[in-house]
């Protein structure tokens, strides 16, 4: 962690310290929103957006001066280290990751050669280096991220996004061995890619596991839980905060708060009081308005946003990072944003 990330609202948040003010980012917060995104990025690949790491830095900061958010998120897909070792996946635009040729056999294990992110993305750690860069002394923290080892399994077996998850279900059911395999490798993946970006310069990392609201918590605990423990205690020694989110996650929310993790995001459908009760006293949230209500009416969405304030409060204002249940929706008034970044700031400040 940088020193200046160090003394951040949004690292004390997630360490449950004080703060002067509660934090607020937003997932997506950088995309189709921002016309100067729009007009940044074009209409070529995001792919190649990512490996320019000039563009991904500036892509990176513009909802720093667009919104006054707390955190910049790097600007990158959790399917940048399959991509990087030629597995063979490419993001359609409005669908999202596409394996040419999905994970079948262990016969595909062979196509999961280990990361070497210095050789196969050095692009991203440049990205971290030019942001951290701009952002010293902002008191703007830098989040990096990788994708959890279930969701990013997910997109290789299912071959791209899906509803019913039944090829992902199917294959960790009936042939568990096999899926402890993949688990193996896709932990040690994301382990080096977050390593890479910590000791580039980020301040915090979040793990994206937006698909394990798809399980049971049986599920979850078996088949999933410990190589998600196992990434968050490969990054332990790096010293830097660590959020752990996904989508439909309220019946999993127990089980998350043991998985290691600073923070537990939590999406729109729980309340983060109730949140609080499920997780234990050892996290700090982070959340959660509804993205689609930032479609409403100033009054509806300064309401809701005062309500996940209240929610999130604990009482004495540590350990909440103001953030929406998932993230920006691309018709997103930018205006109702940064409404939201002022009414949290002025709200929650502290004396």
């Amino acid at each position: 962690m940088s020193d200046q990330g160090a003394d951040t609202d949004l690292v004390r948040a997630c360490l449950r310290q004080p703060v002067s003010r509660t934090p607020v980012w937003f997932m997506r917060q950088a995309g189709r929103s921002l016309p100067e995104y729009r007009a940044a990025r074009g209409e070529g690949s995001i792919l190649s957006a990512i490996g320019d790491a000039a563009l991904a830095a500036e892509l990176t900061l513009q909802p720093v001066r667009r919104y006054g958010v707390d955190a910049a998120i790097l600007f990158s897909d959790i399917v940048v280290p399959i991509h990087a070792i030629g597995f063979g996946v490419d993001i359609e635009p409005g669908r999202g990751p596409v394996m040419a040729e999905p994970f079948r056999s262990a016969a595909d294990l062979s196509r999961l050669r280990p990361l070497e992110p210095e050789v196969d993305v050095p692009y991203v750690a440049e990205t971290v280096r030019l942001v951290a860069r701009e952002l010293a002394g902002s008191g703007t923290a830098l989040i990096g991220f990788a994708g959890a080892p279930f969701t990013v399994a997910s997109y290789l077996i299912e071959g791209g996004p899906s509803r019913t998850f039944s090829k992902v279900k199917t294959l960790m059911h009936s042939d568990p061995e096999l899926w402890a395999e993949l688990m193996d490798r896709l932990t040690a993946m994301a382990v080096a890619s977050l390593r890479a970006q910590i000791e580039a310069g980020v301040d915090a990392v979040q793990l994206f596991d937006s698909w394990a609201g798809s399980l049971s918590p049986a599920e979850y605990h078996r088949f999933v839980l410990p190589a998600t423990r196992t990434v968050l205690e490969g990054v332990a020694d790096l010293d830097v905060p660590t959020i752990l989110f996904g989508v439909g996650t309220g019946e999993l929310l127990e089980a998350m708060g043991t998985a290691g993790s600073d923070v537990v995001g939590v999406d729109w459908r729980v309340p983060l009081a109730e949140a609080r009760l499920r997780i234990g006293n050892e996290c700090a949230v982070q959340g959660n308005l509804d993205p689609a209500l930032c479609s409403a009416p100033w009054e509806v969405v300064a309401q809701a946003t005062r309500e996940v304030m209240a929610s999130g409060s604990n009482g004495s204002g540590t350990g909440h990072v103001f953030n929406l249940g998932h993230g920006v929706l691309p018709d997103t008034d930018i205006g109702i944003l940064a409404a939201v970044v002022d009414l949290v700031h002025q709200e929650g400040a502290r004396g």
